[in-house]
C-alpha cells in the first residue's frame, strides 16, 4: 500500500488521534484544578458548529472559523461558569451535563444548525499540520502553565480548596480560568474536527461523547500532560485494534478499560509509580 492509499485509508483515524488528544488535554485542565466538569462535550459541540457555520454558510476564511470556534465556547463558558462553579463535585458534573443537554436541544432546533438533520457539506479544509500544530501549541502553553505560579494555583485548589482560599489564592477566578481555557481547547478541537467529517449531528455532542472524553483523562492519568494524550490515543485506537473481533469487540474494549482501572488506579501515565523509593 503506497502513501496515498494509506492516507486515503486512515486519515480520518490520524486526524481523529490529534483532535481526541486536545479533547482530552481540554478536561485535564479542569481535572487539575479539581473540577468535575462534564460540558466538555456541548464545548466542542458549539465551536463545531460556530466554525462550520463560519466556512458554509458565510464563506468565511478557515483561520476566521477556528478563530470563533474556539472564541464562542470560551465566551459561554465564561458566562456560565460564575454560577456553575459554586458548585462542586457530582452536583458541578450534573450542572454541567444539564448545560450539555441545553446546548444539544438547542441545536436540535435551530435553523442555523441544521436542526435535526445537522450540517452536511462542510468544507474538507483541516490538514494533518493544523491539528499537529494545534496539538504543539497546547503542550507548550500546558506544560508552561503547569509550572507557574498559576499551576501551582490549580494544584493547591485541586488538593484542599479551602486551604488554598485560606492561602491568599483566589480560587473562584482560578477555577473559572481552568473552566474557559478548558473550553477554548474544546472548542478548537471542536472546529477542527468539523472540517474533517464533513457532517455535523447533535448526537455527536451528547452524553456519551462526554462520559468518553472524561474517561480518556482518567485512563491516561492526570499527572501530567502525556496521561490525556495517551489515554486518549488508547480510547481512539482501541475500537480500531480489536476490530477483528467483531462483534465482542466493545466487550473486550470494556474488559481493557477495566483492568486498567482496577491495576493503575492513578492511570497508564503516572510518574511517581517508576520513581525509586528513598533508600533504594
Amino acid at each position: 500500500m503506497d502513501w496515498s492509499s494509506w492516507w486515503a485509508t486512515y486519515s480520518t483515524l490520524v486526524l481523529s488521534l490529534g483532535v481526541y488528544g486536545l479533547m482530552a488535554l481540554s478536561i485535564y485542565l479542569t481535572l487539575s484544578c479539581g473540577l468535575l466538569s462534564l460540558a466538555n462535550a456541548a464545548f466542542m459541540g458549539i465551536g463545531a458548529y460556530a466554525s462550520a457555520i463560519v466556512t458554509l454558510q458565510y464563506e468565511g476564511s478557515f483561520p476566521a472559523a477556528l478563530l470563533l470556534g474556539t472564541a464562542a465556547p470560551a465566551a459561554v463558558a465564561l458566562l456560565i461558569g460564575v454560577p456553575v462553579l459554586r458548585l462542586s463535585g457530582v452536583y458541578l458534573a450534573m450542572a454541567t451535563l444539564g448545560f450539555g443537554e441545553v446546548v444539544r436541544v438547542i441545536a436540535l432546533n435551530l435553523e442555523i444548525t441544521g436542526g435535526p438533520l445537522g450540517l452536511n457539506g462542510i468544507p474538507l479544509l483541516t490538514e494533518w499540520w493544523h491539528v499537529l500544530l494545534a496539538l504543539v501549541v497546547t503542550v507548550a502553553l500546558l506544560q508552561a502553565l503547569r509550572h507557574s505560579k498559576v499551576g501551582r494555583a490549580f494544584e493547591a485548589i485541586r488538593e484542599d480548596e479551602t486551604a488554598a482560599r485560606l492561602m491568599g489564592i483566589a480560587t473562584e477566578r482560578v477555577k473559572l480560568l481552568a473552566f474557559v481555557l478548558g473550553a477554548a481547547i474544546a472548542g478548537l478541537a471542536g472546529g477542527l474536527n468539523a472540517h474533517y467529517t464533513f457532517t455535523l449531528s447533535p448526537g455527536n455532542f451528547g452524553f456519551e461523547s462526554a462520559v468518553d472524553i472524561l474517561t480518556m483523562a482518567v485512563l491516561g492519568g492526570i499527572q501530567g500532560v502525556a496521561g490525556p494524550l495517551l489515554g486518549g490515543a488508547l480510547i481512539t485506537l482501541l475500537p480500531e485494534l480489536l476490530r477483528g473481533l467483531q462483534e465482542f469487540r466493545m466487550a473486550a474494549n470494556g474488559l481493557i478499560l477495566i483492568a486498567v482501572v482496577l491495576f493503575m488506579p492513578q492511570g497508564i501515565w503516572a510518574p511517581l509509580r517508576f520513581r525509586r523509593r528513598p533508600g533504594k
